[in-house]
């Protein structure tokens, strides 16, 4: 009779470490509302991306997706809130290029590069190299031979982040003496260089876009590894001559630490099944590239971004702080 007890306890347990484990399996997420808190302001390429697939994720995930903006501090106000938070619903929605070049511009972070684990790449931002009109020059070959016959005459537009390290390297490299102008607003430097005030700015195409169909400055080049769609035209870095210069605008979704890589692979096939034409197209019009990317090639691609800013950082003499 013990014996037969014993059996049905033990079949009993097995039932119930079985039931366990399935309902682990099966754990849904999210289960409540996902805040995307963002590193740039309202109506960046960025931002229209994170809202358009924030109303998808919504009806797909059958929770609130609220998008939240953190501009300012060189992106950091909006890492260190991420960060802060601890939570698998609260998520980083950031271009690479906000964070790459953080242990070369600033004492003792915050945070670790380990904090920001890698979820999914949704889109490139389109990165060119404009000039005014009013100089006359139609391609980087030209602006590097009239820098070398003018040195120290032109100036360029400088925002903090690796695309500033890239253009500094790049002018190091080829000896030009193009003399740096600091910006903390972007839109600023772009409206300088429509005027002439700097003659060189390297942004993403929807900061220049107003500039641009106003006929005051005019592109060069793409620093993206392919050509954008809407100016198939535009060579990239690479086909103008100076491949030094690519760099693709890395632009997705961060987990904290411990993210599981089964769950930030979900998410990404959710993403992928959201993303449709609409999106695609609606991300054309505001500058960025659509190029969904799992977890571990989206981390490959920072660990190459993050490698390349700091060989420049080298060059120019910029050690970690």
């Amino acid at each position: 009779m013990r014996l037969r007890n014993l059996f049905a306890l033990t079949l009993a347990l097995i039932a119930v470490s079985a039931g366990t484990f399935m309902a682990s399996a099966e754990t849904k997420w999210p289960t409540r509302p996902v805040r995307f808190i963002l590193t740039l302001g309202a109506g960046s390429g960025s931002d229209i991306g994170a809202r358009l697939l924030a109303d998808r994720l919504t009806q797909r995930w059958g929770q609130p997706v609220i998008v939240e903006n953190r501009p300012g501090g060189d992106g950091l106000v909006a890492i260190n809130a991420f960060v802060g938070a601890h939570d698998d619903h609260v998520l980083l929605f950031a271009p690479s290029s906000s964070f790459t070049a953080h242990p070369f511009l600033h004492d003792n972070l915050p945070y670790q590069p380990s904090d920001l684990v890698p979820i999914t790449r949704v889109s490139n931002t389109i990165i060119t190299i404009s000039v005014p009109a009013s100089l006359n020059v139609g391609s980087l070959k030209e602006l590097a031979a009239l820098a070398r016959a003018e040195p120290g005459k032109m100036n360029w537009a400088g925002v903090t982040g690796a695309l500033d390290f890239i253009f500094a390297g790049w002018l190091k490299q080829e000896s030009l003496n193009i003399n740096k102008v600091p910006y903390r607003n972007p839109v600023d430097a772009a409206n300088d260089l429509a005027e002439a005030r700097v003659q060189v700015y390297e942004a993403a195409l929807a900061i220049v876009r107003p500039q641009l169909q106003s006929g005051k400055i005019k592109l060069l080049a793409v620093t993206n590894s392919v050509r954008a769609p809407t100016a198939p035209d535009l060579p990239t870095v690479a086909e103008a001559g100076y491949p030094a210069l690519t760099i693709d605008g890395l632009v997705g979704l961060f987990g904290p630490t411990g993210m599981p890589l089964e769950l930030r692979q979900r998410i990404t096939a959710d993403i992928r099944a959201i993303v449709d034409p609409t999106i695609e197209d609606r991300l054309t019009t505001t500058g960025q590239l659509t190029n969904v990317g799992g977890p571990e090639e989206f981390g490959k691609s920072i660990d190459e971004q993050r490698a390349k800013v700091a060989d420049f950082a080298k060059q120019l003499g910029i050690n970690p702080m």
